[in-house]
């Protein structure tokens, strides 16, 4: 089999499928190991689920072996980490760098997959395991006059591994997503003057980060079979106890106590675990986001700041961020902060940038401006299945995923953590495993029945997706104008692309399928009819 892409999902698919005795061969673009965590090594990359959920558990001896430093991993211990994981299971001999995937073809008289790569090769194979990432398809910068520009630029997701020196420079952040917030604080304490371009103000909660003690660390390890347990089968993967209050079951000095103390544990679940109807209620997640809001006028000092600062949407359904002084940054004298609701970019200037208002000149402009999330990545391959059909035709009004695992129309195919899954909205290592897992079993099981194909039904295709459409128009989710919907991508289909229903929920449903005999797919039985047609098994 084949299997694209070398970060979490692709290391962990590799290790699950050749110890089942599967020859497998891993291609990646990059010349290294990592994934997203190869890519982005701009200033302030860190994760923001705490390093001792991010990781793999596997394996008993890794956990051992292993000793995060601080509360929430950045980029270069994570690096690390995976790098440690690609030796430690002698991972290296199977995984061919610098291999970029760009069309894929399923042979139907054969029942493989034929896959062709940036450099010329082709390779044949019985299945193959989609380990692309959510977010690893750059958003490119299209903003007229670039070619034009003096200065340096650079894109968070395409960062030079040596780093950059903006000591002494005049310099530009364009986007106060994620990555923005991330990098905002590390480029301001190096730059001679930050301009900061924001269109859509964001919420953001403190990370609290801090050294992890070794006493901290063993008594983690101890409990931490029951610690991943909670996680697998709560909402977003993590190992918090779901909340079982709503907003207005409480006084109001009890709310403001319960998202206080929220605050000072901080993290991007700081205000959502308080209640039960964070995400299902306005006038619930407006107490949050009215705190929120609070909090941001009480950091930044300048009150013009501080309102061009300060979202009015929900919160919690655009990502919400996780920050170490993001706000506090605006009180530095050489930072600037630029609202482009009142003066939008008309074009890159040879000096800097060039507003409705004014011209900004830069040594350098840094794009934090994301991804073509979740889909991107899949469609950037040329993916063609039965009869030809492009996944890009086939996803023309939006993502269409069973389980978001398969495709319907293209067999022997899995995706990880795919549209339709809890991907984005979760603990990704968790969901990872979860799908690799699921992925293995279900392949090692088609094996033992002799199977040439395996495909998703287009009923169950099609029930998926209406599940999952219910379960998101019950949120407040679908309101929001955010990359979870495609927004951030001109011309892509809006849909919400995410399983809302919480990782422990989509595991049941994903081991109903699997115990009903793989329920909602149908196979080929490995033998030709006198007509030349496969013999199918529903």
């Amino acid at each position: 089999m084949i299997i694209v892409g070398a970060g979490f999902s692709g290391l962990y698919a590799l290790h699950r499928l050749r110890s089942l005795g599967f020859s497998a061969r891993v291609l990646e673009r990059g010349d290294g190991v990592g994934g997203t965590w190869f890519w982005n090594r701009y200033p302030g990359a860190r994760c923001d689920i705490e390093s001792v959920d991010y990781c793999y558990s596997f394996s008993e001896e890794l956990l051992d072996e292993w000793r995060w430093s601080e509360r929430y991993p950045a980029q270069p211990e994570i690096l690390s980490y995976l790098d440690h994981v690609a030796d430690r299971f002698d991972l290296r001999r199977e995984i061919q760098l610098e291999t970029e995937v760009t069309r894929m073809e399923f042979d139907e008289d054969a029942s493989r997959w034929l896959v062709d790569t940036e450099q010329g090769e082709r390779f044949a194979c019985r299945w193959c395991v989609m380990a692309v990432g959510n977010l690893s398809s750059v958003k490119r910068p299209s903003f007229a006059g670039l070619d034009d520009f003096r200065g340096e630029w650079f894109h968070t997701a395409r960062w030079p591994h040596d780093g950059v020196d903006f000591a002494g420079r005049s310099v530009a952040v364009i986007g106060t997503g994620s990555t923005g917030i991330q990098a905002i604080p590390q480029i301001a304490a190096q730059a001679e003057q930050l301009y900061v371009f924001q269109r859509t103000p964001n919420y953001s909660m403190p990370a609290q980060n801090r050294p992890l003690e070794p006493e901290e660390l063993a008594e983690i390890r101890r409990n931490y079979v029951e610690r991943r347990q909670l996680a697998k089968q709560s909402e977003a993967g993590v190992p918090f106890p779901a909340p079982d209050k709503g907003a207005f079951e409480v006084t109001p000095a009890e709310r403001r106590r319960m998202y206080e103390e929220g605050w000072r544990r901080g993290g991007i679940n700081s205000l959502s675990y308080a209640f039960t109807d964070f995400f299902t209620s306005h006038a619930a997640n407006s107490t949050a986001a009215e705190f929120a809001r609070q909090r941001i006028r009480e950091i930044v000092r300048d009150p013009d700041v501080a309102e061009t600062l300060t979202p009015y949407q929900h919160i919690g359904t655009k990502r919400t961020c996780v920050d170490i002084g993001y706000f506090e940054t605006y009180n530095r004298p050489n930072v600037q902060l630029i609202d482009l609701r009142r003066e939008p970019i008309e074009r890159i200037t040879a000096r800097g940038v060039r507003t409705s208002a004014d011209e900004y000149l830069l040594d350098c402009i840094v794009f934090a401006i994301g991804f073509d999330a979740m889909t991107g990545a899949l469609l950037d391959i040329d993916i063609r299945g039965r009869g030809g059909e492009t996944l890009r035709e086939h996803w023309a009004d939006g993502p269409r995923t069973y389980l978001g695992l398969a495709v319907s129309g293209f067999p022997n195919m899995f995706v990880v953590t795919g549209p339709g899954s809890p991907s984005v909205l979760s603990n990704m290592v968790v969901s990872i495993e979860q799908h690799v897992d699921w992925i293995s079993d279900c392949i090692a099981e088609m094996r033992r029945r002799g199977a040439r194909w395996f495909e998703a039904t287009s009923g169950a295709e099609a029930g998926w997706v209406d599940h999952v459409n219910e379960l998101a128009d019950a949120t407040l989710y679908p309101l929001a104008t955010s990359w979870y919907l495609g927004a951030n991508i001109p011309g892509k289909p809006r849909v919400f692309m995410p399983y809302v229903g919480g990782c422990g929920t989509y595991r049941q449903k994903c081991d109903e399928v699997a115990r009903r005999g793989y329920h909602g797919f149908r196979l080929g039985a490995g033998r030709q009819t006198a007509a030349g047609r496969e013999q199918v098994t529903a």
